[in-house]
């Protein structure tokens, strides 16, 4: 069996030779080169205005999910989504978090004696659980976004102590909220004042590192006007902006005696003299004003919810930024009530996205811990631990490599291998049995979100005769095109 012919799915017989004969699924799978194109998008794509919406406000739907927001309406779903503190949470988040409050609401200065490894491990733990179980999905694809948009390796220096807060107290919060707090919240980071070396920017020795990512990432994106005189500037404007290493170890302090005081110039608009820690503020003030970073922050968004980046829509969404002072809720609304949300191409999805999706669409039992992480790091996407300030990519040729880590995770989700995480069939079958389906129809109902009927899915369909073990059938429609892209 070559490998293109199993993800274009195109023949009724695929299913019949899949599994057929002494090999296991495993080596069948893993036996030949990858094509040049290993996810090609599907022929047909599942698009139902419901189902829509929950791939690209949520990371998929969950059973009766579908069905709910077709009973609503998605303008009132979004609503529902953009309002997350009348959203009370799932029972089972709650209880799973529980036993990780301790250490995600800790200051940063009581984590200094905690090993790093377990530190971050905790996170990733909590944004998966998070992703999976949250009520409040635009909210956590939100704060994947920003933690992106503000990428912070979690490995470099004391990021493992410093990263939790940063989570909580900079991504989470702000992240429905507006940019400039945001903006502001991170330039006073520990974590990213220390990621980005600005806990070295003194007077007489400034370090541009944080100042140019500041402009070229964070705000006004590498076409924004700026020169390296402003990165310059603007790094004279941020010294003495660092971490407080005594009493209150591990927050934001200014240190006026490193501070270069001198008058600055940034884009045009000169910073008296005399400042001190207003400097910092008031070009943070200019940059989340500027016409630049509304039009890059539109992009973005774009680019996260489109798939695609229309000139129309970056015009709009940056008239939106400006006419609100960068409301992050304004932004959304519109793009994600669009009908061109519907209208849309497919995106991949990445390996976070399409974990979580799968979990979420059979109502996995999860910790979301060690395993189901290894499976992340596999895949390429181990949370928070991109190396580089510009975040995770989201175009679709970066994730192209992961295409055998996926096959892996569905086979171990579906025959329950992954430790921690189960997917009860009895109960499955069950929920198929009491809306008149079978097995496999109800296998596809719930991974898809829609009819088992629906063309998209035909040659799915073709493959069931072969595959009477529903694990089998799983699998198999895990790695299917149609699973890859929301």
């Amino acid at each position: 069996m070559r490998r293109r012919h199993f993800l274009s799915l195109g023949a009724a017989a695929l299913g019949a030779g899949l599994l057929s004969g002494c090999e296991t699924v495993e080596q069948r799978l893993t036996k030949t080169p990858l094509p040049a194109d290993p996810l090609p998008p599907p022929g047909e794509v599942l698009n139902s205005p419901a189902l829509r919406v929950l791939n690209r406000v949520a990371y998929g739907p969950r059973p009766g999910d579908v069905d709910r927001v077709e009973k609503i309406g998605v303008a009132a779903y979004v609503d529902e989504q953009l309002a997350p503190e009348r959203l009370a949470e799932d029972a089972r988040l709650t209880w799973r978090l529980r036993s990780l409050d301790d250490t995600l609401n800790a200051n940063a200065g009581d984590l200094f004696d905690v090993d790093d490894h377990r530190l971050v491990g905790t996170l990733r733990q909590a944004a998966l659980l998070r992703a999976v179980y949250s009520r409040r999905q635009l909210q956590e694809r939100m704060a994947e976004f920003w933690g992106d948009h503000f990428n912070i390796y979690a490995f470099k220096g004391q990021g493992p102590q410093l990263i939790i807060a940063d989570d909580r107290d900079t991504i989470r919060t702000h992240a429905l909220g507006r940019f400039r707090d945001l903006l502001g919240a991170s330039a006073r980071s520990a974590a990213m004042l220390g990621y980005l070396d600005n806990g070295v920017n003194v007077k007489g020795v400034p370090n541009e590192n944080y100042a140019r990512e500041l402009m070229e990432l964070h705000t006004l994106g590498v076409h924004g006007g700026y020169t390296q005189r402003d990165v310059q500037e603007v790094a004279r404007c941020l010294t003495g902006w660092t971490m407080d290493t005594g009493w209150h170890r591990g927050r934001f302090k200014f240190d006026s005696a490193r501070h270069d005081d001198g008058a600055k110039r940034v884009l045009g608009m000169t910073i008296p003299a005399g400042g001190g820690v207003r400097d910092g503020e008031r070009v943070l003030d200019l940059l989340a004003a500027h016409p630049a970073t509304a039009r890059h922050l539109a992009r973005k968004l774009c680019v996260h919810f489109l798939g695609t980046v229309p000139e129309v829509w970056v015009s709009r969404l940056a008239a939106v930024y400006a006419q609100t002072g960068g409301d992050i809720k304004a932004l959304l609304r519109p793009l994600l009530t669009s009908p061109d949300l519907q209208a849309a191409p497919p995106i991949l999805k990445r390996p976070l996205d399409y974990a979580v999706s799968a979990l979420r669409a059979w109502n996995a039992d999860t910790d979301g811990g060690p395993s189901v992480q290894r499976h992340l790091e596999a895949m390429g996407q181990p949370l928070f631990a991109w190396p580089m300030p510009d975040g995770f990519p989201e175009k679709a040729s970066a994730w192209t490599g992961s295409l055998i880590p996926r096959w892996n995770f569905a086979l171990a989700l579906t025959g329950n291998q992954v430790e921690n995480t189960t997917l009860d069939w009895d109960a499955l079958a069950g929920a198929g049995r009491a809306a008149g389906l079978g097995p496999h129809e109800a296998l596809l109902t719930l991974a898809f979100g829609c009819r088992a009927a629906e063309p998209a899915l035909a040659s799915l369909r073709a493959c069931q005769q072969a595959h009477s073990d529903v694990r089998e059938y799983a699998a198999l429609a895990l790695m299917s095109p149609q699973f890859q892209w929301r």
